[in-house]
């Protein structure tokens, strides 16, 4: 599914022939992604570290990983029975520590977190729409905008998108009144019932904490181990390349722990009351 979306060597443009297989290459990526273990540790069985992470770097560059993303994604969802253009969103930001130096690092002083933000927006699948990465002092609300801007000319059909309270309160609404003038959306906000202590799931924010956990099954993406947020951005869609191949290839992922289990049960649920 994957081999027919990545770019083809033309031999007319001369340079030598490819030395190790496309297959390799990308069973590398994964490993480093799955393990977590630095480039330089690869095992000798799969591709030189240096070649896989050449490829890596310049499939990032070339976008490669959106394009194979995104058709996935869309191969994903008709086959579920949905269109494959989605109508509502959900969108929501998680604080990771970094663990060295490298671009926009901040400093969250909610969560009291040094590295960077992953800021997702995912559809009522949990496929993820966009991923944006910036530095953690960025504010929520600036944040969104940077992940919403220009998101109709990518998903028209998208008008609704749900945030947590965060989002929007009584000290600063201005991205409801900005999404709804520049990109004509409408944010609604599923507070937190403040009475209410422990873990409960919130309506349709639970979508894209489940995706949150999807990306932790991925120990690459336990903390920011990437310099550049381009390169944190790709690995976010690769991870998410092989959960999607994982579905179209029929592997049953069963869900693991209490959250993942609730999650899964909540969506039978919306899916039948569809």
């Amino acid at each position: 599914m994957i081999e027919p979306l990545l770019p083809v060597r033309d031999p007319r443009r001369a340079g030598r022939p490819l030395k190790f297989p496309r297959r390799l290459i990308v069973d590398t990526v994964l490993y480093v992604l799955v393990s977590g273990c630095a480039w330089r540790l690869v095992p000798h069985d799969l591709a030189p570290w240096d070649a896989a992470y050449r490829w890596f770097r310049a499939w990032t560059a070339d976008g490669t990983w959106n394009r194979v993303h995104d058709t996935l994604r869309e191969r994903v969802r008709v086959a579920d029975g949905r269109d494959p253009q989605p109508s509502a969103a959900v969108l929501d930001s998680q604080s990771a520590r970094s663990h060295q130096g490298g671009q926009a690092i901040g400093y969250d002083a909610g969560k009291r977190v040094r590295g960077r933000k992953r800021h997702l927006l995912v559809d009522t699948c949990g496929l993820v729409l966009r991923a944006v990465v910036h530095s953690a002092s960025v504010q929520d609300r600036a944040g969104a905008k940077l992940v919403l801007a220009g998101i109709r000319s990518s998903f028209p059909q998208v008008g609704l998108v749900w945030v947590d309270g965060g989002y929007v309160n009584v000290v600063d609404a201005g991205l409801v009144g900005w999404a709804a003038e520049h990109e004509g959306l409408e944010i609604v906000a599923v507070p937190r019932n403040a009475d209410v202590k422990g873990f409960r799931v919130l309506p349709r924010r639970w979508v894209v904490e489940r995706t949150f956990s999807w990306l932790g099954r991925c120990r690459r993406l336990a903390r920011d181990y990437e310099r550049k947020t381009a390169h944190a951005e790709a690995m976010i869609k690769v991870a998410m390349i092989r959960l999607m191949a994982a579905r179209l290839a029929g592997e049953e992922i069963e869900p693991h722990g209490p959250v993942e289990t609730e999650a899964a049960r909540r969506l039978a649920d919306d899916l039948k009351n569809e």
